[in-house]
C-alpha cells in the first residue's frame, strides 16, 4: 500500500491546490486496492440511506469507514496524500469524516456547499480542513461526480468579487470531476462544489477522508464510532489521526495523561481508577505515571 513519495511532487501538487482549490492523484489506488476496497464495503453497503437532500436520498453511505477494513485505515494515512496535507495543516492534524458515498441512478445534486463551513471563521481564509474523494467507480458528468467551481476556496464570506452569486450564477462555474476509476482529488475545505446529479442507469460509488486542523472539533466522534480495542490495533500514526495524541502543550490530554494511555489493555478512567470506596477496589489498576 505505501507508495515512495519520492516520485510524488507534492509541492506542484500543492501549488495546485494554492492555484485553482484541488488536484488530481491520478494513480492513488491500482486494480488490486480497488478490488480491496469493493470487498470491504460489500458487507455494509444498503445499510444507511440518505435521511435528507443534502445525505441524498436515493445515496448511500458507510459512516466511521476508516475502521471498516484494513485496506481503509491505509488509505486513510495513504504517504503521498499525508505529505500533500502536510503543506497546509498544522502537525497533529486530525481526520475528521470518513465515509464511502454511493449516488444512485436518479439522485438529484446537493446543493452547493463548501466542506468546512461549518468552522464560522469570516472568508477568505485558509482552508481549517481538506477533503479527498476517491473514485472507485469512474466520475463522469452523467453519474454524480462532484461539481466544483475552481477558485472558489479564494472567495470571501460573499461569493466571487465580493458581492452575493445567484445560483444560477455559480451553477454556470460548475467544473464536473470527470476522473477514472482509482483516482482521487484533494481539495480544500474551502472550495465550493456539489455531489452532482446522477443520470445515468448506474451507481456511483466513492470514498471521503476529511482532515482538519489539530484543534478543529471533527465532524464524526470517532472516540465513540470506534472501539478502544480495535483502534489499538491500529498504526500509531493512524491512533493520531484519529485523535489519540496531544496537541501541544496539553490539548487532548486524559486527566492530565497522554490519551494513548487509554488504549492499553486494562485501562480504568482515573476518574474511577481513584475515586473512593469500594468501586476502586473492585477494579484493575493501572501502574501509577
Amino acid at each position: 500500500m505505501d507508495k515512495p513519495t519520492a516520485q510524488f511532487d507534492a509541492d506542484a501538487h500543492a501549488a495546485e491546490i494554492r492555484e485553482q482549490g484541488f488536484t488530481v492523484i491520478r494513480d492513488f489506488m491500482d486494480a488490486a486496492t480497488l478490488q480491496a476496497v469493493r470487498d470491504g464495503l460489500a458487507p455494509y453497503m444498503g445499510a444507511h440511506h440518505g435521511r435528507n437532500a443534502f445525505e441524498g436520498f436515493n445515496t448511500e453511505r458507510v459512516y466511521t469507514l476508516v475502521a471498516r477494513a484494513k485496506v481503509f485505515e491505509d488509505l486513510t494515512e495513504e504517504p503521498r496524500v499525508l505529505a500533500l496535507l502536510d503543506r497546509f495543516l498544522q502537525p497533529g492534524y486530525l481526520l475528521t469524516a470518513s465515509q464511502s458515498i454511493r449516488i444512485n441512478p436518479g439522485e438529484a445534486a446537493q446543493d452547493l456547499h463548501t466542506d468546512d463551513g461549518f468552522y464560522r471563521q469570516p472568508r477568505p481564509r485558509p482552508a481549517i480542513s481538506y477533503t479527498v474523494i476517491a473514485a472507485i467507480d469512474p466520475f463522469t458528468a452523467e453519474n454524480g461526480a462532484t461539481e466544483v467551481i475552481p477558485g472558489s476556496h479564494l472567495w470571501g464570506d460573499h461569493g466571487a468579487g465580493g458581492r452575493p452569486n445567484s445560483p444560477e450564477e455559480m451553477a454556470a462555474m460548475l467544473v464536473p470531476m470527470e476522473i477514472p476509476a482509482g483516482a482521487c482529488f484533494v481539495m480544500a475545505g474551502t472550495v465550493v462544489h456539489r455531489g452532482g446529479a446522477n443520470r445515468s442507469d448506474k451507481p456511483r460509488l466513492a470514498f471521503t477522508n476529511q482532515y482538519c486542523e489539530p484543534w478543529g472539533r471533527t465532524q464524526e466522534n470517532f472516540f465513540l464510532g470506534i472501539p478502544p480495542e480495535r483502534a489499538r490495533a491500529m498504526s500509531p500514526r493512524l491512533q493520531g489521526l484519529l485523535g489519540y495524541d496531544i496537541w501541544p502543550p496539553f490539548m487532548g490530554m486524559v486527566s492530565s495523561l497522554h490519551p494513548k494511555k487509554a488504549l492499553q489493555p486494562g485501562w480504568v478512567p482515573p476518574v474511577v481508577a481513584q475515586s473512593p470506596g469500594p468501586t476502586r477496589s473492585r477494579l484493575p489498576q493501572v501502574p501509577p505515571e
